[in-house]
């Protein structure tokens, strides 16, 4: 093969700018918000909102009505006690931020207020033999 009939390699120098560029941009906008990547990955702890929130009162009120297996022992508990106390809080963020919620955060409320309440009556029931 002779050098007219060889392929022709055009090096584009440029290139190596303009990923340094979108680099230094990147890097950039990762340390503006740091919390933006938080929570991630597995073991991370989410950056706070409303839906975190939310679930931490959720899980709690069904870590105390026995859906959730404590940790430590494998085995469920259950605490009405405790569980009236979960959902009566979620009463409260619920009439103390009327109004303050995006349409998506009071479905989100509205609707683990009615799952709750029902779950605790038809555990509550079951204790108590009815």
């Amino acid at each position: 093969m002779s050098d007219a009939d060889a392929p022709k390699i055009i090096i584009d120098d440029d290139w190596k700018a303009q990923a340094q560029a979108e680099k230094e941009t990147l890097a950039a906008k990762a340390k503006e918000a740091p919390d933006a990547e938080a929570g991630a990955g597995p073991g991370q702890i989410p950056p706070p909102s409303f839906e975190v929130l939310l679930s931490s009162f959720v899980t709690q009120a069904l870590f105390a009505l026995g859906a959730i297996p404590d940790p430590q022992t494998g085995q469920p508990m259950l605490s009405l006690e405790l569980a009236k106390h979960q959902i009566d809080m979620l009463g409260i963020l619920e009439t103390k931020t009327q109004g303050n919620l995006t349409e998506e955060e009071s479905k989100l409320l509205t609707g683990a207020l009615y799952e709750l309440r029902d779950r605790y009556v038809q555990v509550a029931n079951a204790s108590r033999g009815a």
